[in-house]
């Protein structure tokens, strides 16, 4: 009976270790980190009642008999299971999702854990905030973080410039005039009598004669003639008459009456019509058609008084006054003096007089016989140009009925203006603007200007602009490896000029400055240049990397947090405060960064939870207590057994 006694007695050790264990695990259910214990129980030694026999020739063999001594001790094991992830919000927080271990170091002996609930202390050494200890690096060493030090300034060397400049055209174009109505060269309406003269005899004496003259489209016009008491008319007294009508002229030339209008071209005209009751025209043989000048385009050698605004003929000495303004606003006035000694005679020869006087335009004749002003430079201007007969020539010419208006406003180019903050090698704010501006052969130059006291453009300003880009017909630049990109800047303070690099894409390519139909919205993308900068905020990524973010914009690696990784983790022993220590059947530490080798990875601003499954622990806590219970049992059924013996004696 002692050994009931001695397995019951073991069976009761064992599952008191049992909920030993349990009450550990349930303990530590919310503790970072922790990872649960497992215990399993080992069977004594059995004491032997009967051993096997083999098989002999007449009998078969036997299996030997035993009586099991309880259970010699208890073995517990690490559960590795990943636990939840429970966000904090906190920075240097971190937990590891997958394998491995954060490491700490006294200074003399490094340590593992999987709470990596991180801080600074004040010297900026990264440590445990438990224990106070040094959290080591992806070589193993102890890391602190620069928290001090400034992120040093870059100058800028490159500007990227995207975006799309626009493919409408308005401008620059050139200000252009050109006259209302086309020059032309003319004949006047003319009409001869064929009665022979001057004087027409054989009328009724004292008789009034009288026709209708229509010239020039105008109101009929009736010229009444007596004839004398001998039945005579003299064919001046009619020439007379039909010159006071306006726009005729009428003389006796070789003893017939010749009528020709003053104005030439199909807008000149002659029609008589019959008088009564006795007619004139009829008398003196006028004829009663419908008479009209002629009019054919003017050429280089049309002259003047054959034009059809000519209302009188131009004599040697005549002087046409012109009068206009050139593109920059100077008065132009100039005097052409007709005849074949003076300055001409012919129309072109006065348009070449007149586009003589401007300095910044030319004056010409196109291909309809307009007048045509056109200004040399683009932009907008003050052209103007006028025409007149001085009041003591004798020759005119309706030059009202030619006069010259705007058919183009002359207009600058096009301008797409961007700007960009630009730093100087000490870290320096500037303010660089970027004009691309359209040629007119539809290219664009580029410049670039500080704001006064900022600095000084020495390559690339205004007026040493970069030249030459140019666009296909889809938009795609087809020239930038010819255009030059650098602008070179002085800036006031420092020792050298700097030089900036423009990134405008890539020939063929619609990833930088295009140019399409649509509006600009052209801009700069980014410049490389920054100030310095004072540390602003942490931040660590998945491999364990702390990254400092900077008041400039700029970020830097400031120390990789090391993860360290055993052959066999189940081998570390648990020494407290959420740590571990090697031993020599976990094997040695590996160090390196998250993500690799089997390590997990770092999550930022989280910690990780207990993977202890509490249900499962409460389960197993009522198997201890009933083994316990069991054991216990026994131990009171051997007591009463005994007491039964003692009684028997």
């Amino acid at each position: 009976m002692s050994s009931s006694l001695s397995s019951a007695l073991s069976g009761m050790r064992a599952h008191q270790q049992w909920i030993d264990v349990i009450g550990n695990n349930l303990a530590n259910s919310n503790t970072a980190g922790y990872k649960s214990t497992r215990a399993s129980f080992s069977a004594a030694m059995s004491q032997t009642l009967n051993y096997a026999t083999a098989p002999g020739a007449g009998t078969g063999g036997t299996n030997p008999s035993q009586i099991g001594l309880g259970v010699t001790h208890v073995n517990t094991q690490r559960i590795f299971n990943q636990g939840s992830l429970n966000s904090t919000g906190r920075v240097l927080d971190l937990a590891l999702e997958g394998g491995g271990y954060f490491s700490v170091s006294n200074g003399n002996e490094s340590f593992f854990t999987r709470a990596g609930s991180f801080g600074l202390d004040a010297d900026s050494n990264l440590v445990d905030l438990v224990t106070g200890y040094k959290v080591s690096d992806a070589t193993g060493s102890s890391m602190s973080i620069d928290v001090d030090s400034l992120f040093p300034p870059q100058a800028t060397s490159e500007v990227t410039v995207a975006g799309n400049l626009p493919g409408v055209v308005t401008g620059p174009l050139t200000e252009e005039l050109t006259s209302t109505n086309v020059f032309k060269e003319g004949t006047p309406a003319n009409l001869t009598s064929t009665v022979a003269g001057p004087n027409i005899a054989g009328l009724t004496p004292n008789a009034s004669y009288s026709m209708e003259l229509k010239a020039n489209g105008g109101a009929p016009q009736v010229i009444n003639i007596t004839a004398s008491a001998g039945g005579v008319i003299d064919l001046n007294t009619v020439a007379t008459s039909l010159s006071a009508i306006p726009g005729v002229t009428a003389t006796v030339v070789g003893g017939v009456l010749d009528v020709v209008t003053d104005v030439a071209g199909a807008d000149a005209t002659l029609k008589f019509s019959s008088g009564s009751p006795n007619d004139l025209a009829g008398a003196i043989g006028m004829p009663t058609a419908l008479a009209s000048g002629t009019e054919t385009p003017v050429n280089a050698a049309s002259e003047l008084n054959d034009l059809t605004a000519n209302l009188a003929d131009y004599v040697p000495g005549d002087v046409i006054t012109i009068s206009g303004v050139d593109t920059d606003g100077a008065p132009i006035n100039a005097n052409f003096v007709y005849g074949a000694g003076n300055d001409g005679t012919t129309l072109q020869e006065l348009v070449d007089f007149t586009s003589a006087q401007y300095t910044d335009a030319t004056v010409t004749l196109n291909s309809s016989g307009q007048l045509v002003v056109k200004a040399s430079t683009a932009g907008e201007s003050d052209l103007l140009l006028s025409l007149s007969d001085d009041a003591a020539s004798t020759g005119s010419t309706a030059w009202s009925t030619h006069s010259l208006s705007v058919t183009e406003e002359g207009t600058g180019p096009d301008e797409v203006v961007v700007t960009s903050e630009v730093f100087d090698a000490s870290g320096v704010a500037r303010t660089l603007t970027v004009t691309l501006q359209r040629q007119g052969d539809l290219s664009w130059n580029i410049y670039a200007a500080l704001p006064e006291g900022q600095g000084t453009v020495l390559t690339g300003a205004e007026n040493s602009p970069l030249t030459g880009m140019l666009f296909d017909e889809n938009g795609a630049p087809t020239s930038l490896g010819g255009v030059p990109k650098d602008i070179v800047v002085q800036f006031p303070g420092t020792n050298g000029p700097q030089t900036i690099t423009l990134d405008l894409g890539t020939d063929g390519s619609f990833e930088g400055v295009t140019q399409f139909g649509s509006q600009q919205n052209i801009a700069v993308d980014v410049q490389n240049g920054y100030s310095d900068g004072s540390l602003a905020n942490l931040s660590v990524d998945d491999s364990g990397q702390i990254v400092g973010f900077y008041t400039n914009g700029q970020a830097r690696s400031l120390g990789d947090i090391g993860i360290a990784s055993f052959n066999n983790e189940e081998g570390l022993e648990a020494v407290g405060e959420n740590l571990f220590r090697a031993s020599v059947n976990s094997g040695d530490a590996r160090y390196g960064t998250g993500g690799v080798l089997g390590r997990g990875s770092v999550v930022s601003g989280a910690l990780e939870g207990s993977n202890v499954d509490t249900v499962e622990e409460f389960v197993h806590l009522i198997e201890a207590q009933r083994g316990f219970q069991a054991n216990a049992r026994v131990i009171s059924t051997v007591d009463e057994v005994l007491a039964e013996l003692a009684n028997i004696i």
